[in-house]
């Protein structure tokens, strides 16, 4: 991947609908260049969707990351107990002496606060630590 693949990929994380004629101004290539370089890096999976990005009406006030140690269990009986909780929007196990990296929106700090005190009682659970997102950049 060459410069000209990272712009084109940087320019289509920032709109995905931004013309093809479009982008070929930005990065100064032909619009054939272009169209072929965007099939050619879906075709080698850099590319693999696009999406939309929808503001919601009750949109999540608190964003956090919760780091989970625990003891004789595996990650898969986690996730399932964490599918009651729709706040929980990604468990990922992780490698280190972290077990799991857990992200939880929430509309409030309240329930935040009630997440975590059901992890933190989950079977096994030695200790949960909550990572607080201050600001997020769009890449």
């Amino acid at each position: 991947m060459d410069k000209f693949d990272q712009h084109i990929i940087s320019l289509l994380r920032n709109d995905a609908r931004m013309p093809v004629a479009q982008i070929a101004r930005e990065v100064s290539l032909s619009r054939s260049a272009v169209s072929e370089r965007i099939r050619q890096l879906e075709e080698q999976g850099t590319i693999v969707g696009y999406y939309a990005k929808v503001a919601s009406a009750d949109r999540a006030q608190v964003c956090a990351y919760l780091e989970l140690f625990y003891v004789d269990s595996k990650c898969e009986k986690y996730v399932t107990l964490m599918r009651a909780y729709p706040e929980i929007k990604r468990c990922c196990a992780i490698s280190g002496e972290t077990d799991m990296m857990v992200y939880v929106e929430t509309a409030s700090m309240e329930r935040l606060i009630e997440i975590r005190s059901a992890v933190e009682s989950f079977p096994n659970m030695q200790r949960v630590k909550t990572h607080m997102i201050m600001k997020e950049w769009e890449m």
